[in-house]
């Protein structure tokens, strides 16, 4: 197998210097520079645009699906998705895709407000009512709910090791016990477009606390809606995620799934991380475990306790 090119800056420099021919550029091309978290597949291109690269044929095409992928989905929600100004091949086989950017910060940076709680509202709305059939027609996979009760013995086991590191007591993942785990299995029938990376990195927040965008749909796939209020528990924090899930029509269910698979992959992923395992800095990974741990409003708990699920615990 042919090695992939490795992207360099000159390689980015000469590429976008031939697509923005606008004149906001200087003779020696727009600052490039690599989106840190992304190692060298993402360049932010002066202050204006996003360049996005596929280091693989994989991950071609995803990227080609994904831009057909963002014109059905923006109709239906009520935050931006990125604009491609430019698409092609940056190496043989490999596909870019030149993006605007989309003002603000990311939810590392910026608190989701009350009214961002409503904007994450309606954007799970918006997937829900995104026709699944067009989106399997683009080629968006369907994936199989995952099993809680599995979840729940490997992050059984990865709390014993943040327990040695004084990391984390595992006494509270007690709560989840094995007959609730089966509880909240995924229903049947439940199936819709998930985001499926709804981390800090990928939601825009201005800085009133407002959600302004949703970046890189190449993950998105047709499964379980608890997967994305999970994602949310990460990024915004579990009350919010709650919050925010029930604005959107949903119950108890799968918004106490969404919060033990949050909590189950912050210890399993914290735990990769001390082992030396996980590509996300430390420092992150116990953020988001904090996160996804935080305690909601105890009427909020005793609210979806009596609505549905008594034998689960939050």
């Amino acid at each position: 197998m042919t090695q992939a090119p490795t992207p360099t800056a000159d390689t980015v420099r000469r590429l976008v210097r031939s697509l923005l021919k606008d004149g906001t550029s200087d003779a020696g091309g727009p600052e490039v520079r690599p989106v840190a978290e992304s190692g060298q597949t993402t360049w932010w291109v002066g202050t204006r645009h996003v360049l996005r690269l596929a280091a693989d044929r994989e991950a071609t095409t995803r990227r080609r699906r994904e831009l057909r992928l963002r014109e059905l989905v923006r109709p239906h929600v009520p935050v931006a998705v990125p604009t491609s100004v430019a698409q092609g091949e940056w190496a043989p086989g490999l596909a870019y895709t030149l993006d605007t950017k989309v003002p603000g910060g990311s939810a590392e940076e910026h608190d989701v407000s009350a009214v961002g709680e409503a904007d994450l509202a309606g954007l799970l709305t918006g997937l829900r009512e995104v026709p699944v059939r067009q989106a399997e027609a683009l080629g968006v996979p369907r994936v199989a709910p995952r099993s809680l009760e599995a979840l729940r013995r490997e992050a059984g086991r990865a709390a014993e090791v943040l327990r040695a590191a004084d990391e984390f007591d595992p006494a509270r993942l007690q709560q989840l016990t094995s007959p609730a785990a089966v509880q909240l299995a995924a229903q049947p029938g439940g199936a819709v477009l998930v985001h499926h990376a709804l981390t800090g990195e990928h939601l825009v927040i201005s800085a009133d606390g407002r959600v302004r965008g949703v970046l890189d749909w190449t993950g998105t796939v047709v499964g379980d809606p608890a997967e994305d209020i999970a994602g949310l528990a990460l990024s915004v924090g579990s009350p919010a995620a709650v919050r925010a899930a029930t604005l959107a029509g949903y119950g108890a269910r799968p918004c106490l799934r969404g919060l033990w698979l949050a909590r189950c992959d912050t210890a399993i992923r914290l735990a990769a991380g001390l082992e030396g395992r996980a590509p996300e800095p430390l420092p992150l990974l116990r953020t988001r475990l904090r996160r996804a741990w935080e305690a909601i409003l105890l009427e909020r708990v005793t609210e979806l306790r009596d609505e549905e699920t008594d034998d689960a615990e939050l």
